[in-house]
């Protein structure tokens, strides 16, 4: 074979080099039309294409009897993907950093009591195959959307990835960050909405609602909201939630915790479960009708 036919077959045996040699970076992951949409499998939870799914739970795990009341308070008020940190990225290295195995041990007994499947947070390569081991989703945490590395290695793994927006980063940077695990074999990537950084100090984030709506006519990836970390504040959850299933979210992530000001990480934006169970009404009411003017002279008692 010459040199120019080997150049050529392996541009069409690796997705990398097809996608430079056509300059079509995004190919991967790009919708090609409007009915082309991923469904992501969690264990016995589809994402994308149907129905918004909810996951919910504590950002971390801190002791089984929390995990527990957590799990079994989220899936009664309707969430179906649990969510719980066992490894925790904090600005601070003095914080609460997460219990670890013992946590991914908690995790996986919960779920099995449960019925729900998991997602946690993985930090490094090193991380991938322990945190395979007991949780059914990888969930890659904002700070490590560019991490390439990881990204690398995620696209050879057999499990459903999670990928966080990065506050600081453009929709097109996020898509090309899952064209990484896309270009390893991984199809199974749900894209995370989480907010960006703004000049607004009243808020921990600003949700973009307008770069996830783009990120759906882009991409046939599923997309989901978190108006947790959008927004920083139990009081606008509910409200971001709604718009964000209103635009077509897939689904929503959303920190719940049974005593939320005693949680030792993301306390501030941590809903109890009478405030979780009202998100989950909030999202299953009919949007507002829009006004319509009154013709002059009508019966007001009719209109």
């Amino acid at each position: 074979m010459s040199d120019a036919a080997a150049v050529l077959e392996a541009v069409e045996v690796d997705p990398a080099r097809k996608c430079a040699a056509t300059g079509s970076p995004e190919r991967l992951t790009a919708r090609r039309d409007a009915a082309h949409a991923t469904i992501v499998r969690v264990g016995n939870v589809a994402i994308g294409g149907g129905a918004p799914v909810v996951i919910a739970g504590p950002c971390s795990v801190e002791s089984r009897e929390q995990m527990l009341a957590a799990a079994e308070g989220v899936k009664a008020a309707g969430a179906t993907v649990l969510r719980g940190g066992a490894y925790k990225p904090r600005t601070s290295p003095y914080d609460f950093q997460g219990l670890g195995l013992e946590a991914l041990l908690i995790l996986r007994e919960v779920s099995e009591r449960t019925g729900l499947p998991v997602v946690s947070e993985i930090m490094s390569t090193e991380d991938i195959e322990v945190v395979s081991d007991h949780v059914e989703m990888l969930q890659v945490g904002a700070r490590n959307m560019q991490n390439f590395a990881l990204l690398r290695r995620l696209g050879k793994v057999r499990r459903p990835v999670l990928l966080k927006r990065n506050p600081a980063a453009t929709v097109k940077e996020w898509l090309l960050a899952a064209e990484y695990i896309l270009a390893g074999g991984n199809d199974q990537v749900v894209l995370c909405e989480r907010g960006i950084r703004s000049y607004d100090p009243e808020l921990r984030n600003t949700f973009d609602i307008g770069g996830m709506v783009l990120a759906k006519t882009m991409t046939h990836l599923p997309v989901i909201a978190d108006p947790s970390h959008g927004t920083g504040k139990q009081s606008l959850i509910a409200a971001v939630s709604r718009a964000a299933v209103a635009v077509g979210a897939d689904g929503l992530i959303i920190e719940v915790h049974p005593c939320p000001e005693r949680a030792l990480s993301d306390g501030a934006q941590s809903l109890d479960f009478a405030g979780f169970e009202r998100v989950m009404k909030a999202i299953a009411e009919p949007l507002r009708k829009a006004a319509v003017p009154v013709a002059e002279g009508a019966d007001m008692a009719k209109v």
